[in-house]
């Protein structure tokens, strides 16, 4: 029997290097949750359960929010809100969102602005108890909010099904390169007339308030009403590529440049006999310098008489980079103890 010879080809490094990176949304597949993984009774805008997505509410009803199992096949999470308190009649200016921010220098590739500006793919897994049509939109927020709104249709109830979004190139478009919000994503669950008695803007257009949602889904007009999302991928090109998995530590890494929980503890050194200072290394450096909530102040103190607590300690974000304190209550020469708290760098 003869062999048939087994030729080897290369691959481009351009080519190679195409297929890296190439999800612009952070925690697509919903696997990170530092912050809970179920919050109830939400009326107010906020990021809740799966890092870097935000409920954006506007006086329409109380919901549920969790980081869900219920995902489809290749996934193991969504994330999923659930009406509580609905809302069948909403007011002209109320409002109920799902965003997504990127942050500015992370499109710099897109050449917005450029005769080389690229158009992208948006794709992602939706699965709701509402069928119809649902309203997308993505805005340019360094550029007057320029933006564009599409539909997507739920065909079928409580089916996980994947949908599409081709986004044209801007050739006129502005995103600056900073760590600012470059792009506002939004999914659309409910909304009155003020955000949806226009029309969808397929072309980067000039912001249009009325053309955020022109297809209302209506999520939330009664309780139990429900929308799912996972999987969620935005690539440069015309065409849908399979989701970009990636290792747990590497979503989580991207996250935490935007929100940590950190634990943060050294040595105090003492400085003189009453004033003692330590500092901690933050493991990825934030997109701005963090704001500080939800503060334990030391759980362990070891060499020092005096009790160090809420007035002890003043605990100082130095940087984005690293986490700078000092107590004025110490009677030995050296003592060591962690604090730990909130870090919030969102966009």
């Amino acid at each position: 029997m003869a062999l048939t010879k087994v030729t080897t080809g290369t691959i481009a490094d351009d080519s190679i290097q195409s297929l890296k990176n190439r999800n612009l949304i952070i925690n697509g597949a919903m696997q990170v949750a530092q912050r809970a993984t179920q919050v109830t009774g939400v009326t107010t805008t906020g990021y809740y359960t799966c890092d870097r997505w935000r409920m954006t509410l506007g006086s329409l009803g109380a919901w549920t929010i969790d980081q869900s199992t219920d995902a489809p096949n290749g996934f193991s999470n969504s994330f999923k809100v659930t009406c509580t308190t609905a809302d069948a009649s909403p007011a002209a200016n109320d409002f109920c969102t799902l965003y997504h921010f990127i942050e500015a220098q992370n499109l710099q590739h897109l050449g917005f602005g450029t005769t080389d500006a690229k158009s992208m793919t948006l794709s992602f897994w939706v699965k709701s108890n509402k069928t119809g049509s649902a309203s997308f939109a993505i805005f340019q927020q360094d550029n007057s909010n320029k933006m564009i709104s599409k539909s997507y249709t739920i065909n079928s109830a409580d089916t996980w099904e994947y949908k599409t979004i081709s986004i044209p190139a801007d050739t006129a478009g502005v995103i600056n390169n900073d760590n600012g919000s470059g792009f506002q994503i939004e999914w659309w669950l409910n909304s009155g007339t003020n955000w949806s008695s226009g029309s969808l803007q397929s072309t980067w257009s000039t912001y249009g308030q009325v053309n955020r949602n022109p297809s209302n889904l209506g999520v939330g007009g009664a309780v139990n009403d429900y929308l799912a999302i996972t999987g969620v991928q935005l690539e440069v090109g015309d065409v849908a590529t399979p989701f970009e998995h990636e290792s747990y530590g590497d979503t989580l890494a991207k996250c935490q440049r935007y929100y940590q929980k950190a634990v943060f503890g050294a040595d105090f050194e003492g400085a003189n006999s009453t004033f003692y200072a330590g500092a901690y290394a933050l493991p990825v450096s934030m997109r701005a310098t963090p704001t500080l909530s939800n503060v334990v102040y030391p759980v362990h103190i070891s060499n020092i008489n005096t009790s160090i607590g809420v007035n002890g300690i003043l605990v100082l974000i130095s940087s984005q980079d690293y986490i700078g304190w000092q107590t004025t209550a110490a009677s030995a020469s050296r003592a060591y103890g962690w604090s730990y708290g909130d870090l919030d760098a969102e966009l």
